[in-house]
């Protein structure tokens, strides 16, 4: 009696706790990226609960079956051979399901790493996100705005974000829109996303970059393609421009809030892309190359 009571109460308290809990936002999708996200996770919790309760059982029966008895203090217990179809079958069905996730693995991130289907045929927007301590800069090249801790995007569009860092590897995560990509200085990384519902959507830093990376977050906001514009417009005749100095104060370690410019950072500080990717050094290449060659004639004339 004692125990059935107290297995209702922990029942009731757990019920009581979860009541208070809010969704889990990485499985309230508002996008299809988010949603082959949010499929994968409920698939895989699907196949580990299959198993978990599979083996449970099989456990319980089997301690059970094969629990300890009073026998004769001579009893020998008989010989068992091993049995091929069942050592198949312990070995088959775990190799059958590494093989059959690493499936929906490999599909899904395909899916998640290209444009949405159905939107193939639309040219992405493209926005560069980029971090620093704490905040994210948002620039908009075709529009020739920048934000700062909140980007605005139209719905039913698919948005290339290019990613990079002013500082330490960073996260960029929007959970009800895509997964996570890092965001690395000296080079840039791309996701892709389409927003289906208007709505704001929580955003931040899933990577640990320092004492401020707890509100190293930002908004997400959808508008339709109308209000989207509206936006635009509105911002290219009131906000004021972005200048280079005023960039090198954002970029100094600490929290701001929602900022809006007109103009963005890419024209005096481009985006670690192309002829200004960290790996490619340009001139100075080409400098070494000719040096090298220098060199060499020298050594030859002097033999």
């Amino acid at each position: 009696m004692k125990l059935k009571l107290a297995f209702i109460s922990f029942a009731i308290l757990i019920t009581t706790i979860l009541a208070g809990c809010e969704p889990l936002l990485v499985l309230d999708p508002k996008g299809p990226q988010a949603e082959t996200t949010a499929n994968v996770i409920w698939l895989s919790i699907f196949t580990m609960a299959v198993i978990v309760i599979v083996v449970i059982s099989m456990l319980v029966f089997i301690v059970y079956k094969y629990r300890a008895s009073k026998q004769k203090e001579d009893y020998e217990p008989p010989h068992i051979e091993g049995n091929p179809i069942v050592e198949s079958i312990i070995i088959g069905i775990p190799v059958l399901i590494v093989i059959f996730l690493s499936i929906v693995s490999v599909k899904s991130t395909y899916e998640v790493e290209n444009i949405p289907e159905g939107y193939e045929n639309q040219e992405p927007m493209v926005i560069y996100a980029a971090s620093s301590n704490w905040k994210w800069h948002f620039s908009y090249p075709e529009q020739d705005i920048e934000t700062l801790n909140y980007v605005i995007l139209p719905t039913n569009r698919p948005i290339e974000f290019r990613l990079y860092s002013y500082g330490p590897i960073t996260s960029f995560w929007i959970p009800q829109l895509a997964g996570q990509k890092y965001a690395m200085a000296d080079m840039v990384t791309k996701i892709n996303m389409v927003a289906e519902v208007p709505g704001d959507y929580a955003g931040r830093n899933a990577n640990f970059s320092g004492k401020g990376f707890a509100e190293n977050t930002f908004t997400a906001t959808a508008l339709s393609p109308d209000e989207f514009d509206k936006w635009v417009e509105e911002i290219q005749s009131t906000a004021k421009p972005l200048t280079e100095e005023k960039y090198e104060e954002l970029l100094e370690p600490g929290h701001l809030g929602q900022m809006t410019f007109t103009g963005t950072h890419l024209e005096f500080k481009p985006a670690p892309e192309g002829e200004n990717a960290g790996h490619h050094h340009g001139d100075a290449d080409e400098e070494i190359e000719r040096n090298d060659q220098e060199e060499g004639l020298e050594d030859h004339s002097n033999h």
